[in-house]
């Protein structure tokens, strides 16, 4: 574990020469109410490393290494996401093992299903949803976490070469940066985050006791350190929501305690007092602008996305999701940018 300045310089220092390495990462967002980085599993060469981010105080050391290197990962959205609210930046290059196994046309794609493909070992997943924030880790979770990593670098050769091999690897990088640019792009601080899937559904009184529910788990959540989801999931506050605004009866958990009820009960008393000028509007989609021939256009995307995908040994979602064909077949503001460059020249569609 490396857990100290002079040992994480020291760390870099070794794995200067090298251009390749891997990453993963590992957080505490089934176990505290603030999702923290808990630990940076690295791998260089042959090695691999754990690095403890809750001990260090300066990792900017290794942002800049990570820079200059490219940087492997499986399914590394997640990973980037951490990484970008550690350091404020993210790796300039960025591979994603499991986008290069995708566009091979593996089916099972996870990080075990791809280590057993390709070197005949089974994974242990017992320590999936372990508290990373607690020290020390077990000596299970230890093998656990940097077998995330020792993998990475032989896979990632054999990946390249297969991509190579089958005309793809451009396809990947474009893949890859895309995957990296959608990271930068995403929205860290979402005007409303109680607008949660599915509230779409509800009335403007049913989105204000919607939104009432939401801000007192949250500060249920916050008070007790713990996910959200533990105090309540979103179904829960949805049905509780839909209840409040048709005035019927709510049976609130039997294991909520009794301050956690008294709080409940003081805001939805407040809400109840509140002004229908007051609720919520509800939110405007972008509607697809459809026409009579308009499912006729989706369903020969459609068609001819899955025979591409067939021909190629690729799932359809690969080539093109719907969402993306739905709105090419609308003529929808913006759709040129929904699909990468490598995907309308296997689909034979014009980019302008």
């Amino acid at each position: 574990m490396i857990d100290g300045a002079a040992a994480l310089q020291s760390l870099l220092k070794s794995a200067a020469p090298a251009t390749v390495c891997a990453v993963d990462t590992e957080a505490d967002s089934l176990h505290r109410y603030k999702e923290s980085l808990c630990l940076i599993q690295f791998a260089v060469g042959d090695d691999a490393v754990l690095i403890d981010p809750l001990a260090l105080s300066d990792l900017r050391p290794l942002a800049d290494y990570l820079q200059e290197r490219t940087v492997w990962m499986h399914g590394a959205d997640y990973d980037m996401t951490m990484l970008r609210r550690e350091f404020g930046c993210i790796p300039t290059r960025v591979f994603d093992t499991q986008i290069g196994a995708r566009l091979l046309g593996l089916r099972q794609f996870g990080l075990a299903n791809l280590v057993e493909h390709y070197f005949g070992v089974a994974l242990s997943k017992s320590s999936q949803k372990a508290d990373w924030g607690k020290r020390p880790l077990s000596e299970k979770m230890v093998e656990y976490a940097l077998n995330d990593v020792r993998y990475l670098l032989p896979m990632a050769v054999m990946i390249e070469n297969q991509l190579t091999a089958a005309g793809r690897m451009d396809w990947f990088l474009e893949s890859c940066e895309a995957a990296r640019a959608k990271v930068l792009e995403r929205d860290e601080d979402k005007d409303d985050p109680w607008r949660v899937q599915g509230s779409g559904r509800l009335d403007r009184r049913g989105l204000h006791f919607l939104k009432v529910l939401w801000e007192w788990r949250d500060e249920e959540a916050k008070r007790w350190d713990r996910p959200s989801f533990m105090v309540a999931t979103n179904r829960q506050l949805l049905e509780w929501a839909s209840d409040l605004a048709a005035s019927a009866r709510v049976d609130w958990p039997a294991h909520f305690r009794p301050d956690r009820r008294r709080r409940l009960s003081l805001c939805l008393e407040q809400a109840h007092k509140t002004g229908v000028d007051d609720y919520p509007e509800k939110a405007r989609g972008k509607r697809l602008r459809r026409d009579k021939d308009f499912d006729r256009r989706v369903d020969a995307l459609i068609a001819n996305r899955n025979k591409v995908a067939e021909d190629l040994g690729l799932e359809g979602s690969v080539i093109a999701p719907r969402a993306a064909l739905e709105a090419i077949a609308g003529g929808d503001e913006g759709h040129e940018a929904l699909l990468m460059n490598w995907q309308r020249q296997v689909l034979g569609i014009d980019a302008a």
